[in-house]
């Protein structure tokens, strides 16, 4: 009973934020929406057993994401009345894509009530004792270690590359000197002027 009121209850929270982080004006409060969202999403899969993909959606999603995503949004100048001017010239686009995903969830559903696949044959045996988090563990570092290392040797290289062409050298840019400004003396930076009446003074 607890089970399903909880269901019921985090379902209907991803259903209105779903909603609301699509239909509301300030880009700000659809992240803050989306956030909701993630988190009541995390709480369905704690519900299935899938503690794993809860702690990627808080974790990953959530604290990497929606939050870069946020602050993103609330630093930059971003004119989006002028964003929003393209939704009449797009909505036909969107629509037909609506129309495919309400598809293929409706063909999805179809095919569940239809019988499902009997996993049971098909998939590997396991331990009901064990948690799924550890026997995730268990075929990422013994089965799947190099796969898993060539995935993290790869995101290495991508981060690297990022930082090279970041600070690559620019023709035409103008650096800051750290030591010059440090040996800067204020008769250097200020001039006493004692100009004659009438006259102003000499930019």
């Amino acid at each position: 009973m607890i089970q399903a009121i909880a269901f019921y209850l985090f379902a209907a929270i991803v259903l209105i934020s779903g909603a609301m982080t699509i239909s509301s004006r300030n880009p700000v409060h659809s992240v803050l929406w989306l956030i909701l969202a993630f988190f009541n999403a995390a709480g369905l899969m704690v519900l299935v057993g899938a503690e794993f993909i809860a702690m990627l959606l808080v974790i990953v999603y959530v604290g990497a994401v929606a939050v870069l995503f946020l602050f993103v949004v609330m630093m930059l100048d971003i004119d989006f009345a002028e964003l929003r001017a393209g939704f009449v010239r797009y909505f036909g686009i969107g629509l037909v894509l609506a129309v495919a995903l309400v598809a293929e969830i409706l063909i999805g559903v179809g095919a569940w009530s239809a019988g499902g696949i009997d996993l049971a044959r098909r998939a590997a045996p396991t331990d009901h004792v064990v948690p799924n988090i550890v026997q995730i563990g268990n075929l990422l570092y013994t089965r799947y270690l190099f796969i898993f290392e060539g995935a993290g040797l790869v995101l290495l290289v991508a981060m690297i590359g990022a930082i090279v062409l970041t600070h690559r050298e620019r023709s035409g840019a103008r650096y800051q000197n750290i030591a010059r400004q440090n040996a800067r003396r204020p008769q250097d930076a200020t001039r006493n002027m004692r100009p004659e009446i009438g006259q102003g003074v000499q930019l």
